[in-house]
């Protein structure tokens, strides 16, 4: 990542977003805490501190060797105290920015962290831009723009699995990879220039021919079956960031409410036995198989006078557009109706609706439950019918299982040991994968090498876009505004 392209993308984003010059930021969530974080870093940081800060030690903070942590006050100009802290020192190039860096732990508190951050202004440093601290480490080489992307990627991590995975892309494993088939492509493309460069009286290749013969067509096919694993992996990898939405939904009384508790394991939505009772539909996170899950407890379907409950009604079916899992519940002791053939024979016949539905059939645990009949088998054909209790929690684990089943197979079904973290990294293996495919192409229907080359080319550009070998200034600074400030 010490790449000539870092240098020019340093020269142009430095007016752009961020200069080397001292900057501050509150890194940790302001109000009521034990501490507060406070970083610090760019050249100069460590003397413009040392001029607010004071301790027992003999030595200014300003002379203290990196890797250290001092106690001590920061200070006002005037030498009032503000607070008691503990400051870490790290001594370029051992940081995380690469730069002298400072991080000010002080107490808990709006105050306080405000109070700090005053002092450490007055001394010269700056606020730090969103990401700053983050581009600064990209710039200076300590890590890629995949490993960048992935520090945001484990902040937001909604899931334990989330965060493994944003944590295995943050030690550099997908670097390594887009690095490894960028070798490949740079061996075809080095391959393709020699025939270029020279006659084809100049080469001794086996019966190679400089048109419709692309050198090495063995290593850019292996590049392209990589490159459709990386590509796959974003679909697998987004319901791991994004999540997919999970709507209850069926008749008033068909135990809704009591199966979104059951599920969420706490009591989140009013049940009684008045069917009506939920008007709006009411939400929480789940985890489904490590991916995050956004289950949703519905209005009963029905046709109704009362003004609220109607819009209720209408609500819910505008949730149900967006479910991508509809758990839809037949009351077991009265079966199925005429309203839960209508619904499910809608949602067959839409070929707009391309979302998976369970269905589900309520209170198996009571005298007067129903069994399924030939009539509710032949209603729910292609659909899985599980009864279920939500008092006794018989069928729970089959619906958790199901579930879980049916995400995996909109995430493909696929188990990827590296994945994409972000829509650009996939946006940018799928251009490399077209033009590597178009080149291909050219070189079946024996096409010229001179206008196969620049596509393979392109092909190594997209790949070095990744990593951020290959930058702009404004695309660096598209992505870094995204962060949070301290990051």
């Amino acid at each position: 990542m010490k790449h000539q392209t870092l240098t020019n993308a340093n020269s142009v984003c430095t007016n752009i977003y961020g200069d080397e010059s001292p900057i501050a930021a509150i890194a940790t969530t302001p109000g009521k805490s034990a501490l507060t974080l406070i970083r610090c870093s760019g050249n100069g940081c460590i003397e413009l501190v040392s001029s607010v800060f004071t301790s027992s030690k003999k030595n200014p903070l300003s002379e203290e060797e990196g890797n250290k942590i001092i106690h001590g006050w920061i200070v006002s100009k005037e030498n009032e105290k503000i607070d008691e802290v503990l400051i870490s020192v790290f001594r370029t190039p051992k940081s995380y920015t690469g730069e002298d860096s400072l991080d000010i732990s002080c107490h808990g508190g709006y105050v306080v962290a405000n109070a700090v951050m005053t002092a450490l202004k007055a001394a010269g440093l700056r606020d730090a831009l969103p990401g700053e601290f983050t581009f600064r480490a990209f710039i200076n080489g300590k890590i890629d723009l995949t490993q960048s992307e992935s520090v945001m990627e484990l902040v937001c991590a909604k899931t334990d699995t989330g965060r493994q995975h944003a944590l295995f892309r943050l030690s550099g494993s997908l670097e390594k990879e887009i690095s490894k088939i960028k070798e490949l492509l740079v061996q075809v493309l080095a391959s393709t220039e020699i025939f270029l460069d020279y006659s084809e009286d100049e080469i001794s290749a086996d019966g190679d021919e400089i048109a419709g013969n692309l050198p090495n067509k063995e290593i850019a096919l292996s590049a392209i079956d990589s490159l459709k694993k990386l590509s796959a992996s974003w679909q697998f990898e987004r319901l791991y960031q994004e999540g997919v939405i999970v709507v209850i939904a069926g008749r008033p009384n068909a135990g809704k409410s009591s199966l979104f508790n059951t599920l969420l394991k706490e009591d989140r939505s009013i049940v009684t036995e008045i069917p009506g009772t939920t008007r709006d539909w009411i939400e929480a996170q789940i985890s489904a198989n490590g991916i995050p899950t956004r289950l949703i407890d519905t209005a009963g379907l029905r046709d109704s006078t009362d003004a609220v409950e109607k819009i209720g009604v209408e609500r819910t079916h505008k949730i149900l557009e967006e479910a991508d899992i509809i758990l839809y519940l037949i009351d077991g002791t009265q079966g199925a109706t005429e309203e839960d053939k209508k619904f499910i024979e809608h949602y067959n016949s839409a070929k707009k609706y391309k979302k998976t539905i369970l269905i589900l059939k309520s209170k198996s645990d009571l005298d007067n439950f129903i069994k399924v009949s030939e009539n509710e088998k032949n209603m729910i054909l292609y659909h899985t019918l599980i009864s279920f209790s939500a008092k006794t929690g018989d069928g729970l684990a089959e619906i958790f299982s199901q579930i879980e089943t049916e995400i995996k197979a909109q995430a493909g079904n696929g188990e990827f040991s590296i994945s994409l973290g972000t829509e650009r990294q996939k946006k940018l293996v799928d251009a490399a994968l077209h033009s590597l495919e178009d080149a291909l192409t050219l070189s079946y229907k024996e096409e010229p090498l001179d206008i196969i080359a620049p596509l393979i080319r392109d092909a190594v550009n997209s790949l070095g876009e990744i990593t951020g070998e290959v930058s702009t200034a404004d695309i660096l600074e598209e992505m870094f505004s995204k962060f949070c400030v301290g990051k």
